[in-house]
Parts: C-alpha cells; structure tokens; sequence
C-alpha cells in the first residue's frame, strides 16, 4: 500500500537538531527537594523546547507529599524534564531535571547514570531538604556544586555561613542564582564545568594529594540554620 503524507512521521524542528559542529556531549542531573525551581532552571536555559513531564497536583497527595508552596504551587514534575545547551559550538550539555517529591527519587537512580556531574539547587526557607539529596550524590560518587535559588521570600543569607550550614567542604562551589533567568542558569553550569575541570587536572597531577576520604550519608539531623 503506498503511503501518504499523513502516515509521515514529522522530524525534530529544525532549532531542535544537533548542530553539525557537536563532537562531545556530557549529561548534568539537575536536582533538588519539592519546588526549589528544577523545572524553571532546566526551561530558562534549553536552547530546545523542553520535555516536561509535570502533572497536576491533587487532593490524593495530601499528607503524603511536601506540600511547601501548595497555595502557589498547582504542578509537580513526575518523571523527569529534559533540555540542552551548547556550551562550546563542539560541546553540549543534556539536562536533566529530577522530581523533587520523595515518593518519586526511587527514579533518580537511573536519572543517574552516566551524569558527568550535578547541580544541587536549594531554597534558604528549607535548607533540611538538601541533605539527603547530597548524600545521595556523595554515595554514587556525581560531583556537584550548589546553586542557592533566590525567592523573594526567602531570606539572605552570606554564602559562607549557607557554606557552614550545609557541611559543604571548602572545594564545592557554592553560588546564588535566579533560575527565571537564562543567563544565571547559565552561569550555575559553567561553574560546575569549571569545577569539574579543577578534579580532572587535580586526578591528572603526578603529586597530588591523598583523595578525601567520602563524608557519611547526610541527614537532616545535622542541620544547622544559616
């Protein structure tokens, strides 16, 4: 039977195709507790459409979900999102957002594999919730850095001090971000390029130090305000 225009299976959008100058690509797990902005961050800076998997919050998850921000906030991503950036016309970053309800982290295992690194982002009204999604990193051995996403409600505080009361060793970056906006997603990648950049020359050098020994999985228990 011949086929017609309407069997056709339509490509990528043309702003959506790999461009042809790409030779590496490295996958960035952008994680984080319920409502800390993943889904913004990974939307405000693709350079594709973003894959959203967000459905709408219901009745059936009260008393089971985090329910911080529930007056303003009506969706909850329960799979992943997804986007890109070319960082370098040769080099892309494939992102991936994880949901942040803790019902839903038995999906970050695969989300996972094969991460280059991660970006943490926190939220200074519940720095609780980073705990243990640190742990998780430092028990799968992802390098990450810390991005501190500012809301207008939420307090300031110095970036040594949110240092000091997320246990952050010295070498972690640590920035303030406003993921609504593109250029500041932006520069919270670059840093974690950066900073993984820094561990490959530190593992390539012939005198370097003794590796530090991993910190114990995190808990909210050693929690300390900013």
């Amino acid at each position: 039977m011949d086929s017609n225009a309407s069997d056709t299976v339509p490509g990528p959008r043309t702003e959506d195709r790999l461009p042809h100058t790409t030779e590496a690509a490295a996958k960035i797990v952008i994680v984080g507790g319920f409502g800390v902005g993943k889904t913004t961050m990974v939307g405000s800076v693709s350079e594709i459409r973003p894959l959203t998997t967000e459905e709408t919050m219901t009745q059936a998850g009260v008393g089971v979900d985090d329910d911080f921000g529930s007056a303003s906030k009506t969706a909850t991503t329960v799979a992943m999102d997804f986007g890109r950036i070319r960082i370098t016309d040769q080099v892309v970053l494939y992102l991936f957002g994880t949901p942040g309800q803790e019902r839903f982290w038995f999906l970050w295992n695969g989300l996972f594999e094969g991460a280059l690194g991660a970006v943490v982002l926190v939220d200074t009204r519940r720095l609780e919730v980073s705990f243990e999604v640190m742990g998780r990193l430092e028990e799968r051995g992802v390098p990450f850095v810390v991005g501190v996403n500012t809301f207008p409600d939420g307090p300031r505080y110095p970036l040594e001090d949110l240092r000091a009361a997320l246990d952050l060793p010295p070498e972690i970056p640590i920035v303030e971000c406003d993921v609504r906006r593109r250029a500041s997603s932006r520069d919270v990648l670059m840093t974690l390029m950066r900073f993984l950049h820094s561990l490959t020359l530190t593992a390539a050098s012939p005198d370097r130090a003794t590796p530090r020994t991993p910190d114990p999985p995190r808990s909210k228990a050693t929690h300390r305000d900013a």
